[in-house]
């Protein structure tokens, strides 16, 4: 079922018509190393959460990476596959690349930057051939589908968060509600200038919700989402949001990641709320990786 409204979201939406019985963190994790990094300044035009005004340094960005999939070590095994300077996005790979049980998922990108990462061999070779996941491929179509960019999912219930923007369609979110197998999507417009819907919400292991809502052209669809897992909502303002707090992820039951300079943009009180819900914070410097657009959420492509 797909809905577009957040009334028929709240009309459909009951805990007993979707619990939560699906694992909700992944099993593993998979990162793509920021290999000749740099700025892309096609993903610009509609990103503008790039800091495009000054330069980057690619060792340092590689460094940062490299701490990164070591900490995430922590919480589930990780992986990295190699980058390629002429894929500067590469760094953000759940864009592309996604995963539901058995199946790989291949996004529809909207710019040519990133459609050359969805044809790249290695990433689908190590799960057909060595997981033997079938491959779901959505590039060929005519639609723009930017995965778990777009697309936040309560792994546990089967419900997707779709909002839409010019890096996904309606019939974008149409193939992913069938490409993830999910019982319920709910779609709702961005607000002007946002991009993708994991800088402005994060599903924490299908318990609690990180929520931006200036990021959501209606109030009311973020009001909607938030009435699902209240009390556990953690509302984060505008300056949050561009620090990345929105932009979270819980790979295991007890611990949220995020980059050090979103969590140092949290309240104290909001921390505190956190750790009453059972997460841990952690968090990891990407300074450098952020200025291309994306933080610690974006880096990361889960395995389920």
């Amino acid at each position: 079922m797909i809905v577009d409204s957040p009334q028929a979201f709240l009309a459909a939406w009951s805990p007993e018509r979707f619990p939560a019985t699906a694992p909700a963190t992944a099993r593993a994790a998979f990162l793509v190393a920021p290999t000749g990094f740099s700025l892309a300044s096609e993903s610009a035009s509609d990103n503008r959460y790039m800091a495009m005004d000054g330069g980057v340094d690619a060792a340092r960005a590689l460094g940062e990476h490299a701490v990164l999939a070591a900490a995430l070590r922590e919480s589930l095994p990780t992986i990295v596959f190699p980058g390629d300077p002429a894929t500067p996005d590469a760094v953000f790979p759940n864009n592309v690349f996604a995963t539901a049980p058995e199946r790989l998922i291949v996004g529809a990108m909207r710019h040519a930057v990133r459609r050359r990462e969805a044809a790249r061999d290695d990433v689908r070779a190590f799960f057909a051939r060595l997981l033997g996941y079938a491959v779901v491929d959505l590039s060929t179509q005519p639609l723009v589908a930017e995965l778990t960019g777009s697309l936040v999912i309560d792994r546990a219930r089967g419900i997707g968060f779709c909002g839409l923007s010019e890096r996904c369609d309606r019939a974008g979110a149409e193939a992913m509600h069938a490409a993830f197998g999910l019982k319920l999507t709910f779609c709702f417009a961005l607000a002007q200038g946002e991009y993708h819907t994991n800088v402005v919400l994060a599903l924490l292991a299908s318990r609690a919700a990180i929520i931006a809502p200036d990021g959501f052209a209606d109030a009311a669809a973020a009001d909607a989402i938030a009435q699902v897992y209240a009390p556990r909502v953690l509302r984060i303002d505008a300056a949050q949001k561009a620090a990345f707090a929105g932009n979270a992820i819980a790979l295991d039951p007890d611990r949220v990641w995020m980059s050090a300079r979103a969590a140092a943009a949290l309240a104290p009180a909001q921390r505190a709320a956190l750790g009453s819900w059972g997460f841990e914070l952690r968090d990891v410097a990407l300074d450098e990786i952020e200025k291309a657009g994306g933080s610690l959420r974006c880096c990361v492509g889960e395995i389920f």
